[in-house]
């Protein structure tokens, strides 16, 4: 033993130690007897406080304490106050390492204890390594800062469930240990009552892992790869030049002209791979993917069934899981970094003009948020041109305003139509003059130009879909994505706890009832109740929604009444403008509530069903909100476009609900107009306050919220409270991923409000486009500085969201073609043209929509109690319908006009469907899936690879030749040796038998 090397056994409780005997060796924690077996292996820290042990620790383990002086045993007490003040905490760089400063934290666990009321708890710092640490399994504490628990007569004992959740997190760690992961414990933090374990994957985990989940991580061999040429270069370079302002200054952005070759990672032949740097070969965003397939496999088996990471996160044994962000965003002296990288050129409002970097983006957050935001990228781009076009439409209304006939023929009082009343007695006769402004109005929106829009629309939606198709095969090359498979995501596709919890709960009922059973799984019978819960439950919703938009129906209609009962003339002129805002308005209240409400009861319904894995949880999941909120945002607009004023009846022989209010019917302009009004304020109102407003100010409350109480608690202690905080505690204060569903949902609504209902309102594609250039800059914030850091995902597609955006596309087609039929007047226009002009114009076309009645049949108590209104004796009114006149023989029945019109109607939607979607299937057709040169850089690949290995072969082959030959010259050269060896031999035995015949 050397000399300044001591070798201690236990230490009795009376043992002298001089007068500092109670301190000496404060801020120590001292390993227990039977480590002692493996002395060099164990590390002693000694810890940045200096605190006081309890009276029942002076019992004291002690081995191999070497250099014993560096931690102050013989040394005067003022030495050791002073290297016990250093502070550490920059060595680890403020948590983003373990405390020795070299491992890296690959992922954090967070769980609650209760803290020793007797004042400050004694601090701890242990260092095992990965072979000590695996031979001390859970007998042993966690290295790192801990918390001694007095458990003593003044101390009360924890409850059963604290403790119950202390022995599944031992055993936990002592499996997450044995699994080769190294861990680290840290209970002194700011946040009261809060302990982190901090995980560190070492490097022969990584390699084991990576070979199991087949990363595909790059080779030592780097290929060109092919650049344009010709007049395709030129513009191209051309192209590079105009857009360098609006490229991110980022070096994972710039065009690629050498890339490396990839292939699943193999121990066997780590030789193939660029291991120069072992430290960034697997960087933070793999290292935490694949310890957290560590955790999710990992398992607890004290409780009553196995628990993974999710089991033990929804059952409190520990709060929280995530790996770490790679540092600060803001800040003068702050580190250069990734995160700090994307929150300049990506996460600000400053940069909203420039491309997104989606490789960087891909990087610190992994494939499935990367494909994302590109896809989010490739929509708000394809709006640019559908926004132009839109803009131009509405301006040719705006210029042909002037110009149509219908219009002007409605705005000329010298007509002096005399329209039926709106409502039953309250209401009297009008002049049609005073609906002008409605009628100028609608043909801003219900012109010629509509149509060609929404053919122009729906083939825009089958570009967007290929382009999209294009970006995302291009993106799956660059990512070395080209040869993943869903089957290789299926290994690490582990069932989910539940489903785990509900197969043995069904296992441990069958073993009750003594019955053999093979391995169980839930059936169809198991799931019938959840079911049948699941149907009842959404039909429930959708017909609470459709009972919503009833209820608003009811309201308009007794608003209308109301306010016509009002004695002023402005009150009276502006009852349909006052009710249909307000309606929308309350519409819009309704929906924004309702989405959030359906978003908990989808998620309830899909947890009941208990999916096997986390992909069938989220595809169920996203199939029932999609549905709900699909039928919650888009009932009161196809109540409006293909309802309203279709079952009104006519005057003398109205339509009633309860006998008592009058169905509402269009204006005479046509129901376009208010269609129009009632898209644009929905969709502008979700954008503003759903889209905007929620997802900015919920989780800046939550986390001012969360701010508050760590503050308040750790304001008690003053000397917490100044210290810089941890990495993880940073982290921990920051809202939790809830996945990628909500960010792709509203997305998904707002392209139906683009498509389905386009021509209405030309205008939807220019809206949606100056909602998104926020929204990707709002999201990428919210990432960034909002977020804790999520796992990364490997995907290749944007999965089930690329299934309902087609299902949008064909819907559009179909529902364009009917708005365009029945709700505008372009089919009866064109009609009276052509069958009825006298002068091939239009002029008369008003006159001829408009139908006749007697005012001397009215039903009884519906008559106008004021007929005199306008100042005149009326005999005939006018309403808008085809009937026959009252000087018919059939009066009031419905007219040819009305079955020419109808028959036209339905022509138009059977030859505009099948035409647009022909054409739409040509472009998809027209247009390859994969890109030409990316499908020869998958070739050339592909060949270079088959290179490398028939290279390795050769070598291998040139190799065992060259030892075979030096072989064959040693045997040649035993064989040269041999003869001489014999011969001298045999002479040897001829003089010895000479030698014996002498004798």
């Amino acid at each position: 033993m050397d000399k300044d090397e001591i070798d201690l056994h236990t230490i009795p409780p009376d043992a002298s130690w001089g007068p500092h005997s109670d301190s000496a060796f404060h801020g120590l924690e001292f390993l227990p007897e039977n480590l002692g077996e493996a002395p060099n292996k164990t590390e002693m820290r000694v810890n940045e406080k200096y605190s006081s042990l309890p009276a029942e620790e002076k019992g004291i383990h002690i081995i191999n304490i070497r250099a014993i002086e560096d931690i102050g045993y013989v040394q005067h007490e003022s030495t050791l106050l002073n290297s016990l003040s250093r502070d550490p905490d920059a060595n680890c760089k403020y948590g983003l390492y373990f405390r020795d400063g070299k491992r890296k934290v690959d992922y954090i666990l967070v769980y609650h204890y209760k803290k020793s009321s007797m004042g400050r708890t004694l601090t701890k710092l242990i260092h095992h390594n990965d072979a000590s640490a695996r031979n001390t399994k859970q007998d042993h504490p966690l290295p790192g800062k801990g918390v001694n628990l007095d458990m003593g007569e003044s101390e009360p004992q924890m409850d059963y469930h604290e403790d119950d959740k202390r022995f599944r997190r031992e055993e936990y760690e002592s499996n997450l240990i044995e699994a080769g992961l190294e861990l680290e414990r840290d209970e002194d933090t700011k946040i009261h009552g809060v302990g982190f374990v901090k995980i560190h994957a070492p490097w022969h985990v990584l390699c084991r892992e990576a070979e199991f989940l087949k990363l595909k991580m790059p080779t030592k061999k780097v290929y060109q790869i092919n650049q344009a040429h010709g007049l395709l270069k030129k513009i191209n370079s051309v192209i590079q030049k105009i857009t360098e302002p609006i490229q991110p200054k980022v070096a994972e952005h710039k065009p690629q002209t050498m890339k490396r070759l990839s292939y699943p990672f193999s121990r066997e032949k780590q030789h193939l791979f660029d291991l120069s740097d072992k430290d960034s070969f697997f960087d933070s965003k793999t290292r935490s993917t694949i310890v957290y397939e560590i955790l999710k496999r990992t398992t607890c088996t004290k409780a009553k069934y196995s628990m993974g990471i999710t089991s033990l996160l929804a059952n409190g044994v520990y709060s929280a899981a995530y790996p770490l962000h790679d540092g600060d965003y803001e800040g003068d002296n702050v580190e250069l970094n990734d995160r700090k990288l994307l929150f300049e050129e990506w996460a600000s409002y400053g940069v909203f003009y420039k491309y997104q970097p989606i490789d960087l983006v891909r990087k610190y957050f992994g494939e499935k948020i990367g494909l994302y935001f590109a896809w989010l990228g490739v929509y708000t781009q394809m709006l640019i041109p559908a926004s132009i076009v839109g803009i131009i439409v509405f301006l040719y209304g705006c210029a042909t305003v002037d110009e149509n006939i219908p219009s002007m023929e409605m705005c000329d009082q010298r007509n002096n139509i005399t329209m039926c009343p709106l409502c039953d007695k309250t209401c009297s006769y009008w002049k049609m003059s005073s609906a002008c402004a409605t009628a100028r109005a609608s043909h801003l929106f219900d012109n010629p130009a509509t149509v060609f829009f929404s053919v122009f629309m729906a083939l825009w939606a089958a570009t967007f879909m290929e382009h999209w198709k294009r970006r995302q095969m291009r993106l799956n090359y660059r990512w070395d994505l080209t040869g993943f498979e869903e089957e290789e995501e299926a290994v690490k596709d582990h069932p989910r706890a539940e489903y785990e919890a509900k197969v043995l709960e069904k296992s441990l009922r069958k073993e009750y009832r003594h019955k053999e059973t093979d391995k169980e799984k839930l059936t169809w019978k198991d799931r019938f109740p959840a079911y049948f819960t699941n149907f009842v439950g959404i039909i429930f919703m959708i017909g609470l929604t459709f009972a919503i938009v009833f209820g608003v129906i009811i309201y308009r209609i007794s608003t209308a009444a109301a306010l016509a009962i009002s004695s002023t003339p402005s009150g009276r002129s502006n009852v349909r403008v006052t009710v249909t805002a307000t309606a929308v308005i309350i519409n819009l209240v309704v929906i924004i509530i309702l989405d959030e409400v359906y978003g908990c009861i989808a998620r309830w319904l899909t947890q009941i069903e208990v999916p096997k894995t986390d992909k069938n949880f989220e595809e169920r999941l996203i199939f029932k909100a999609f549905l709900l909120k699909f039928v919650n945002a888009y009932t009161p607009i196809f109540y409006v476009a293909f309802f309203k004023g279709r079952f009104v009846g006519r005057p003398g022989d109205y339509v009633y609900i309860f006998h008592s209010f009058r169905m509402e019917e269009c204006a005479p302009g046509g129901c376009l107009m208010e269609l129009c009004i009632q898209l644009s304020i929905i969709m502008l109102g979700k954008q503003l306050i759903q889209n905007n407003l929620f997802e900015i100010g919920i989780p800046k409350m939550k986390k001012f919220i969360r701010y508050v109480k760590s503050k308040r608690q750790s304001s008690l202690d003053h000397e917490e409270h100044m210290k810089k905080k941890q990495r993880y505690e940073v982290d921990h204060n920051l809202e939790p991923f809830a996945g990628l569903t909500p960010e792709y949902m509203e997305m998904i609504i707002q392209f139906g409000f683009v498509t389905l209902f386009v021509a209405s309102f030309p205008l939807a594609p220019l809206f949606a486009l100056l909602n998104n250039i926020i929204e990707i800059r709002l999201d990428a914030k919210k990432f960034v500085t909002e977020l804790r850091r999520p796992v990364a995902v490997r995907a290749k597609d944007i999965g089930i969201w690329y299934n309902i955006l087609r299902g949008i596309g064909k819907l559009a087609v179909i529902i364009n073609a009917f708005v365009i039929s029945f709700t505008s007047d372009f089919i009866p226009r064109l009609v009276y043209l052509y069958m009825y002009s006298e002068n091939g114009t239009m002029h008369g076309f008003v006159n001829h929509t408009l139908s006749s009645f007697n005012v001397s049949d009215f039903q009884e108590g519906t008559a106008p109690n004021d007929p005199l209104e306008l100042g005149y004796e009326v005999q005939i009114c006018r309403y808008k319908d085809y009937r026959e006149p009252p000087w018919s023989e059939n009066k009031y029945d419905i007219s040819k006009d009305f079955w020419a019109v109808l028959a036209a109607r339905l022509a138009f939607v059977i030859v505009f469907q099948n035409l647009v979607m022909f054409m739409s299937d040509f472009v998809d057709w027209i247009i390859p899936d994969i890109p030409k040169d990316i499908s020869q850089q998958i070739h050339k690949e592909k060949v270079l690879m088959v290179e490398v290995f028939m290279k390795e072969e050769q070598g291998k082959v040139q190799m065992l030749e060259t030892w075979k030959d030096k072989e064959k010259k040693k045997v040649e050269n035993w064989n040269n040796h041999s003869p001489r060896l014999s011969r001298s031999h045999s002479g040897s035995l001829s003089s010895c038998h000479s030698y014996h015949v002498d004798v």
